[in-house]
């Protein structure tokens, strides 16, 4: 558990437990109490706490990517390129980096007049929703920040593509099946949890506007702010053998 895969994998699930904590519960209690409340100051530390949160996982899976790449393509320099320190400050770096830029969001959008009413139309705040309730031209600053936001995730999703495809073309020279197997059941789990997260947001946050509703983009907003972190670890707990071990021995030693 002291390896670089299984660091990163309790970073990714510390995120996801934090992101789908930030918005169910509120939801949940809103269902129990059949309203839709909530507080100015709420909603700013809802949305703050979600876009850093979701943001430091995207970062993180792409690190998780060069780890991936790095395992397969460079083992013999496994252990110098992705050393303790290496992953300590990589992880950081993506916590930090969701950070600011939750915050650069949060502060911008939230000193916009808000003058278009004060309903929500979501189970929890969210950029685009309260951007629908600016009358103000100042909110041309956040579509700005919106824009930068895209090209930034380009670049993260161009370089977990490029590692992929190097990724392949190494497993594919692999003599033996039973060795291109093993090394595909490492990437699988992480490619399926970035396919996910980045479907399931992209089309979430750029559908076209005439393809858009109310019970439509409450079910997005459920796919993707409620279901990657859901999923997640049922992936990599599908999916990885250690850990498939570990649960029996646990289930085991509760039963004894």
């Amino acid at each position: 558990l002291h390896t670089p895969m299984y660091f990163f994998l309790l970073n990714l699930s510390i995120l996801d437990l934090g992101s789908i904590s930030t918005t169910v519960p509120k939801s949940m209690a809103n269902s129990l109490w059949h309203t839709r409340d909530i507080s100015y100051t709420g909603c700013a530390v809802q949305l703050f706490f979600f876009v850093f949160l979701i943001a430091a996982e995207f970062c993180l899976l792409t690190i998780m990517s060069y780890d991936r790449y790095v395992a397969i393509c460079k083992p013999l320099h496994y252990d110098t390129l992705l050393g303790t320190r290496a992953c300590v400050h990589m992880a950081a770096a993506a916590w930090v980096s969701g950070f600011l830029y939750s915050l650069l969001h949060t502060v911008t959008t939230f000193s916009l007049p808000l003058c278009q009413g004060n309903a929500v139309d979501q189970f929890f705040c969210e950029i685009p929703q309260i951007l629908n309730l600016s009358c103000s031209s100042s909110y041309l600053r956040e579509l700005g920040l919106l824009v930068v936001s895209l090209l930034a995730t380009f670049g993260c999703f161009l370089f977990i593509v490029v590692s992929y495809v190097q990724i392949f073309r190494a497993v594919l020279r692999i003599p033996s099946e039973r060795g291109r197997h093993k090394a595909f059941a490492t990437c699988l789990p992480h490619l399926a949890v970035v396919s996910l997260f980045i479907s399931t947001g992209t089309f979430g946050y750029l559908k076209p506007s005439y393809f858009s509703s109310s019970s439509l983009d409450l079910v997005l907003a459920i796919l993707y702010s409620v279901v990657p972190p859901t999923v997640n670890p049922l992936i990599y707990s599908l999916r990885n053998n250690e850990l498939k071990d570990a649960l029996r021995k646990l289930i085991a030693g509760c039963c004894q």
